[in-house]
C-alpha cells in the first residue's frame, strides 16, 4: 500500500531573544521582558520577540527588535536554537518557527525603552513568572548557554567596564553561576596564569578596604590563546 507523503509545513518565521544582564550591586542575574497586550497569552509576559520582514537576516531581525526595547553600547549576541514544535504557538492556526538569540548587554548603560503603552521590564531570572508559549523553555535554554560560555570564551569582558577589579569579574561570575562556583582564591589564581589580563598599575579605593588593582582585557593576548581549550572558571 502507497502512503501518501504529508503535505510541504508552511512556517511563519520569527526571531525571539533571550536578553541578560548582571547587576552585580544586588547579585541579580536579569532577564528583559514584555507584557503581551494581545491574544492569545494575554497579559502574560514573554521574551522581546518580531516577525522577520522581507529581504531581512535572522541576525539583522534580532538586533532590530532589541534595539527596540532597549539603548545599549556594549552588547554579545549569539544565535542560541531554533524551536519548532507544530504546537508551540495557537496563532491562527499557523505553524511558527523561532529562531532564539541570547544577549548579554552591560547593566550600568542600559536604558528600557517603552514604545506606547507597551510594558517592558527586566526581571530577576529567580523571580521570572511563567512565560508566553514556550518561552520559559527558551530562556532555561539560553540560561545554560550563559553559564557554559562564561566557562570557556572571554564573553564577559564583552560588557564589563574597560577597567575592572579581579573582586568585580569574580561577583560577575558568581551571580551568573552561583556563589559556589569557585573559591575567589581559585579564580583568581586561574585566571592571571591564563595571561589575558593587563594590570594597568592603577589602584582604586572603594569603601573601608584595601585599594584594589585595576585590570584591563588584553585581546591581542588573548587571540594568540583563542584556538587552545581554555577554561575560565
Amino acid at each position: 500500500m502507497t502512503v501518501s507523503p504529508l503535505p510541504l509545513a508552511e512556517f511563519v518565521v520569527r526571531v525571539d531573544n533571550v536578553i541578560f544582564s548582571v547587576d552585580t550591586d544586588q547579585n541579580r542575574l536579569l532577564v528583559l521582558l514584555v507584557q503581551r497586550q494581545q491574544p492569545p497569552f494575554i497579559g502574560y509576559w514573554s521574551l522581546p520577540g518580531t516577525l522577520v520582514r522581507q529581504g531581512e537576516s535572522l541576525e539583522a531581525a534580532a538586533y532590530r527588535t532589541l534595539a527596540e526595547k532597549i539603548r545599549v553600547s556594549n552588547l554579545y549576541l549569539e544565535q542560541l536554537y531554533t524551536f519548532g514544535e507544530s504546537d508551540r504557538n495557537p496563532t491562527y492556526g499557523k505553524r511558527y518557527l523561532s529562531v532564539s538569540y541570547f544577549a548579554l548587554v552591560r547593566f550600568a548603560d542600559a536604558e528600557l525603552i517603552v514604545p506606547g503603552e507597551l510594558p517592558v521590564q527586566w526581571f530577576a531570572l529567580s523571580a521570572c513568572p511563567d512565560l508566553a508559549f514556550d518561552h520559559s523553555k527558551i530562556l532555561a535554554y539560553g540560561h545554560r548557554r550563559l553559564c557554559n560560555k562564561l566557562e570557556y570564551s572571554p564573553v564577559a569582558f564583552d560588557v564589563l567596564p574597560e577597567y575592572f577589579t579581579l573582586n568585580d569579574l569574580y561577583q560577575f561570575y558568581s551571580t551568573v553561576l552561583g556563589a559556589n562556583f569557585s573559591d575567589y582564591s581559585n579564580f583568581r589564581s586561574r585566571l592571571l596564569k591564563l595571561g589575558i589580563l593587563q594590570d594597568t598599575h592603577q589602584k582604586v579605593i572603594r569603601g573601608a578596604g584595601r585599594p584594589a588593582t585595576l585590570y584591563r582585557f588584553d585581546r591581542e593576548a588573548f587571540a594568540a590563546l583563542k584556538d587552545k581549550p581554555l577554561v575560565f572558571v
